[in-house]
């Protein structure tokens, strides 16, 4: 991992997790030539679902971007593991896929995946600046608030 991105994920107050193992049929990652493919990651932390529920009716606009960030931690452990620890390997974020479980007259999905969006440029630097996607849905895995995805190019 490079010092510049271990030292922001210090100064953030971050310590990445243990990716997460899948939790059906599928893999946490494929790399695929220069790409890396992140599964959805929910904001687990210590190994919980630490927000659960829906934008709207029982979340608000700062736990869903709370949950959003920790999605992001996920992504970054992730990617950690697929690289073998070394996230200096990241030469580009192309995307993120964020999912927000929310009521339909809801419509501010894309101020919830600012927690993720801000908090992968903010350790990758403009490494991390990347396209996006905020959905609203109606209703995620173990009723987590938030799921998120990730493409990025790598070396």
């Amino acid at each position: 991992m490079s010092n510049q991105i271990v030292a922001r994920l210090k100064e953030m107050g971050i310590s990445l997790p243990e990716a997460a193992a899948p939790a059906a049929n599928y893999v946490p990652y494929v790399i695929s030539g220069n790409v890396l493919h992140i599964s959805g990651q929910l904001p687990l932390e210590g190994g919980k679902i630490a927000v659960t529920g829906h934008l709207g009716k029982n979340v608000d606009v700062a736990t869903g971007q709370r949950a959003a960030e920790l999605c992001a931690i996920n992504i970054l452990a992730q990617a950690s593991a697929a690289l073998c620890g070394d996230l200096g390997r990241i030469r580009r974020v192309i995307k993120l896929n964020g999912f927000v479980a929310s009521v339909p007259e809801f419509v501010e999905q894309h101020l919830v995946i600012n927690g993720a969006s801000n908090l992968i440029a903010g350790v990758l630097g403009d490494a991390g600046k990347h396209a996006r996607a905020a959905v609203g849905m109606a209703a995620l895995p173990m009723n987590a608030a938030v799921e998120i995805d990730a493409i990025m190019e790598i070396a």
